[in-house]
């Protein structure tokens, strides 16, 4: 049976920011049936979306003309807000869906700026790797105007397997950040226990087995011990993405007056793995931090 005519037309969307998440997450949007025009500052990175019938643009204000629904997915808060102010006239009205992980203080500035441009803002970080955006199986945190809920609903489904709605603007990104801490805290533990066990010529495997199937075990604990021993490792979250994300995590710790310690051994220990040179490689790279030439000696 034709369905089409119960089903409103999808709005176009301008998907701003097709980098490691983004452009799996634009490709699902597309997929959906959504009109989607894509712009990314580095145009190549945007390209491949064209094979999937996206219109790719040189400029943000050319990808959000016209536009129903405009979705962020860029560095960091900064980066949102330069690239939105290119924008002269975005279309009053549209639904601007914030994905980019920036904390929950510069996600309140960017709501501000949506409601003297006349946009309607929806906080909407994601919870997954590229993994999961490649397969539209993300998590999708949502705060902000709850009205705006059955416009976007679709293009959530597209992106994500489920949506939690967590309060007002600000509130998903606030959310994100202690999503994030358990991550990195994960992501730390995995890189010292594999580090300590080669100092003591343990083999890291012998460690996974041990702790197997047991309330020791974590699904995380293979994945990013599986990114260490592989030896074409791919990268799912960068060290430099993750750096950003662990100061961001102790800036809205220190705003709201707590201390998280291992917070900050997770952000100097990303750091250092960044000045060694490994910035680009997936997150599991911290654990080079553990040397001080930044590799195994």
């Amino acid at each position: 049976m034709d369905t089409s005519a119960e089903q409103p037309p999808r709005p176009t969307v301008a998907f701003l920011g097709t980098g490691t998440m983004g452009l799996p997450m634009a490709r699902n949007i597309a997929a959906a049936g959504f009109p989607l025009r894509a712009w990314n500052r580095t145009r190549a990175r945007a390209e491949p979306l064209a094979d999937a019938g996206a219109t790719v643009v040189d400029s943000p204000g050319e990808a959000v003309a016209g536009a129903g629904v405009i979705v962020t997915m860029l560095t960091d808060g900064p980066a949102v807000e330069r690239v939105m102010a290119e924008v002269a006239e975005p279309p009053r009205g549209a639904v601007w869906v914030q994905s980019s992980t920036v904390g929950p203080e510069p996600v309140r500035r960017l709501a501000a700026i949506a409601s003297r441009r006349g946009l309607t803002f929806v906080d909407a970080p994601v919870v997954g790797t590229a993994g999961p955006a490649e397969n539209g199986t993300l998590t999708v945190l949502a705060a902000g105007d709850r009205a705006a809920a059955e416009r976007v609903a679709a293009l959530f489904d597209a992106i994500g397997e489920r949506t939690i709605w967590a309060g007002e603007a600000g509130a998903a990104s606030a959310l994100k950040l202690v999503v994030n801490s358990w991550v990195l805290a994960l992501n730390t533990a995995a890189g010292e226990a594999v580090a300590l066990a080669e100092a003591l010529d343990v083999d890291p495997r012998r460690f996974l087995e041990t702790v197997s199937g047991g309330a020791l075990d974590a699904g995380y604990l293979h994945a990013k011990t599986g990114v260490l021993l592989s030896e074409d490792p791919a990268v799912s979250f960068s060290v430099a993405n993750a750096a950003k994300d662990a100061h961001l995590i102790l800036d809205a710790a220190r705003a709201a007056g707590i201390r998280l310690d291992l917070a900050a051994a997770s952000a100097a220990r990303l750091d250092r793995a960044a000045r060694h040179g490994h910035a680009a490689r997936d997150m599991a790279a911290a654990y080079y931090a553990s040397f001080d030439e930044g590799a195994p000696g």
